[in-house]
């Protein structure tokens, strides 16, 4: 996550540290970042080949 979320500047507060974390877990990292359990594919995909089927 480190190296991930965009944060080039220091959060002015914490509410603010807390709202881009929060964002970037739920808007990223569990909808689109590519998963090695799931054989290297978002959540995303395999929600819609589940559905697909």
């Amino acid at each position: 996550m480190k190296t991930e979320l965009d944060a080039r500047q220091p959060f002015k507060t914490r509410l603010a540290a807390k709202n881009a974390v929060f964002a970037f877990i739920e808007g990223f990292y569990n909808r689109n970042r590519l998963q090695s359990a799931i054989g290297y594919r978002s959540p995303a995909d395999l929600e819609q080949g589940a559905a697909a089927a």
